[in-house]
């Protein structure tokens, strides 16, 4: 059963009769439904395709938050063997708002950086809802040390409303670890591919995102700071969110615009969470498409693209 959002309604509507008249059918009243539900099926998704079609950047970002979207872990299950995750950024603990460790994709050993938001009240608790604290960032830099120091390719997984604001965080030095966080992922002399898959909120993402690809799904979200942050700061109204939505250039379309981002992996109808193992695998054939193109560069080859590629961002071609 899904969990519709406020503009799906239409569609919910829909769903809701067609399921009225499987339930009169199975209560053993003597009517026969078939065509009638089919109809109702059709015109459901034909509905869905409809609305996907056209949606605003606030409607994105609400789909990029939807619940049930395919998270971090998600991924790692379904494209990475082997996994083995590592703990602890050898300062001072453990930060599960972040997922990081080695594997195999496709063959090919990569290592992991997931920002992992949780899927029910314990896992969001534990992962803090992908928020992360000065030692995730951390501990994603020893990552990353150990990636280039073995040539393997890095894969971030782009998921959080942002870095912990919390005060602890703050004592610990979360702008120095977000500031080298982002300048360790700038000097990776390995590929690197980061893949927007919910939001990318402010430094929390770029942080492990500044890569020399950077993927977008097609209903994700990529911004310096949230709509309703953005909205807060400049009108002092939080309810104009869906204004700075608009404004912001958040969505991945406007973004690959701009040459913040390389691609779009195009979500099946209805956003990620309708087709979780479709979605899985456009990203990982997305995936192996990227580090192919970058399978025969040097390190200062590395460098020099992505070097170039920041400095293009923004820029009229």
């Amino acid at each position: 059963m899904h969990s519709y959002l406020e503009f799906e309604k239409p569609v919910a509507d829909i769903v809701g009769k067609a399921q009225e008249l499987k339930a009169l059918a199975a209560s053993g009243e003597a009517v026969d439904v078939d065509a009638e539900v089919a109809r109702l099926d059709t015109k459901a998704d034909q509905t869905l395709a409809d609305i996907y079609a056209k949606l605003t950047p606030w409607q994105k970002t609400l789909v990029a938050r939807h619940p049930d979207r395919p998270h971090a872990a998600h991924y790692i299950k379904g494209l990475i063997e082997d996994f083995t995750p590592l703990a602890g950024d050898r300062h001072f603990g453990e930060d599960q708002a972040i997922i990081a460790g080695f594997g195999r994709f496709r063959g090919q050993s990569v290592a992991i950086l997931g920002q992992e938001k949780g899927s029910d009240t314990e896992t969001r608790l534990r992962h803090n809802f992908g928020m992360a604290r000065p030692e995730g960032y951390r501990k994603s830099v020893r990552i990353m040390d150990l990636a280039e120091r073995f040539g393997i390719p890095v894969i971030s997984l782009i998921d959080t409303a942002g870095a912990y604001p919390g005060s602890g965080a703050e004592e610990r030095g979360q702008a120095e670890a977000i500031a080298r966080s982002t300048d360790r992922c700038l000097s990776l002399g390995v590929p690197s591919i980061a893949i927007v898959i919910g939001e990318g909120g402010s430094g929390g993402a770029i942080a492990i995102a500044a890569t020399s690809k950077v993927l977008m799904l097609e209903h994700a979200v990529y911004s310096v700071i949230s709509p309703e942050g953005a909205a807060s700061i400049l009108w002092r109204d939080s309810a104009r969110a869906q204004e700075a939505a608009t404004n912001m250039k958040i969505t991945a379309q406007d973004l690959l615009k701009l040459n913040v981002i390389d691609g779009i992996i195009e979500e099946p109808v209805g956003g990620a969470h309708r087709a979780r193992e479709t979605i899985i695998d456009r990203t990982g054939s997305a995936i192996e498409t990227a580090l192919a193109d970058m399978a025969n560069l040097s390190p200062d080859e590395i460098r020099q693209q992505r070097r170039a590629k920041y400095l293009a961002i923004g820029r009229s071609l």
